[in-house]
């Protein structure tokens, strides 16, 4: 064979059917095809996806990993048939740990050059993407006011019908507590709001405050089912709009009160409780100590806080994925609950209690994904197609993180002991754990 004909040969064109299939040795645990007519997998898997355009193929190969795919798949030019994208489930599930990629650099250069170079130019990416965090330092350092406000701009004003089709008539978009795997969600996030209110000890005619309240779910179970007086701050405009309205809807207005401000704009104190129900995820493990001595400062002596947050299994760093971070939770963070303990006593808390609540954390978010596939048409009407997409394949992914203990949701329950010592708590807990 002369150069010249090796040379053509080993330019020659190749498939996305070829490629793939070089580069999984070990096979595919699903049906693959392309839009260059080429396929690779099981022609009888029960999931087939398929790669819809050259501009998939020019995300996958730009951005490899879990953003690429998303990329493609957001847009629409990864398509998945077996599985509703409200619930990929099975999909995350089933292939997760299976797809081993082997490939030299020789190897991966021959196969870029034959499925043309001309894809790694990268296409520019969906409109649900948010900046790339060195982009975003230009605009603010990490967890200023500033910043902090634009990540929860992205994650939670994407539209209240959108979230009032997914989260069900409670509004919560935290963690349940489901006395037994078969509740409704709405029992759950009753049961779990119970447990908050029932750690923190609340009685007729106490004041708490509520950080990060979402849409008030919190403040007015416990003004309605407690007695209580409630102020719930949350750093999303809508947000606070749908829960002062449900406030005055339900006749608590004058007990309970949801503000559009910066927790850190809170200038009330003596609260006898402080509730942080799934905003420690945003403050940054660095700002643990301001943020926990901040809600101190908040609580008279032998006031409670309850930490509901969710963690990692380790206290080491674990670096955030792509896809969680430009699309879900931009700058969010996750510790381990070791981590979250040693903060709350450094700066001069009793930890009184502790519990892990994955499990839990799996059935909500299979119950949200059930809720996002039952009125899919009407959340892509809302809020488009590209971001109910994001929606499905972010919260079954989710899901699955908390099932393999990836992931986990820890409450944590701490008093402000008072100079004598006295925690003001019984000898023995008073809500059954």
């Amino acid at each position: 064979m002369t150069t010249t004909q090796q040379r053509t040969q080993q330019q020659r064109r190749v498939t996305v059917g070829e490629a793939l299939t070089s580069v999984l040795p070990e096979g595919l645990p699903f049906r693959l095809t392309a839009y260059d007519g080429s396929a690779a997998g099981p022609s009888d898997a029960e999931i087939t996806l398929h790669l819809a355009t050259p501009r998939g193929l020019s995300y996958l190969l730009t951005a490899p990993g879990d953003l690429g795919m998303a990329r493609a798949y957001v847009t629409g030019d990864l398509q998945v048939s077996g599985v509703h994208p409200g619930d990929p489930y099975d999909l995350i599930n089933g292939l997760l740990g299976q797809i081993k990629v082997h490939v030299s650099p020789g190897e991966a250069i021959r196969l870029l050059r034959g499925l043309g170079l001309e894809h790694l130019k990268p296409p520019p990416p969906p409109p649900q993407e948010h900046l790339p965090r060195w982009r975003r330092a230009m605009e603010g350092l990490r967890h200023s006011r500033v910043r902090d406000a634009d990540a929860i701009r992205h994650h939670y004003d994407v539209s209240n019908t959108f979230y009032e089709h997914v989260l069900g008539p409670s509004m919560t978009y935290t963690c349940a507590l489901y006395p037994k795997p078969d509740a409704s969600l709405e029992e759950a996030q009753a049961d779990k709001y119970d447990l908050v209110a029932r750690k923190l000890g609340l009685e007729p005619g106490m004041r708490l405050l509520d950080v990060g309240c979402g849409w008030g779910g919190m403040v007015r179970h416990a003004v309605r089912e407690y007695g209580v007086t409630a102020l719930g701050v949350t750093l999303s405009k809508e947000q606070a709009a749908w829960a002062q309205a449900a406030i005055e809807r339900e006749g608590l207005g004058d007990r309970a009160e949801v503000r559009h401000a910066d927790y850190r704009d809170v200038t009330e104190s003596g609260f006898d409780a402080v509730s942080s129900i799934g905003l420690t995820e945003h403050i940054g493990r660095k700002e643990y100590p301001a943020y926990f001595g901040f809600l101190q400062d908040r609580l008279r002596d032998g006031g409670r806080l309850l930490n509901h947050c969710i963690t990692r299994p380790t206290n080491r760093k674990v670096n955030v994925g792509q896809f969680i971070d430009r699309y879900v939770f931009p700058d969010g963070e996750l510790t381990g609950s070791g981590n979250i303990i040693t903060a709350i006593q450094d700066i001069g808390f009793e930890v009184r209690h502790e519990e892990n609540l994955r499990e839990h954390y799996a059935l909500t978010l299979r119950d949200w994904c059930r809720n996002l596939v039952e009125n899919w048409d009407a959340c892509v009407a809302e809020v488009g197609e590209g971001t109910a997409r994001v929606w499905g394949l972010y919260m079954a992914g989710s899901r699955v993180g908390f099932e393999r203990n990836e992931i986990q949701l820890h409450q944590v329950l701490a008093v402000k002991v008072g100079p004598d010592g006295d925690a003001q708590v019984p000898l023995r807990p008073g809500w059954g754990s």
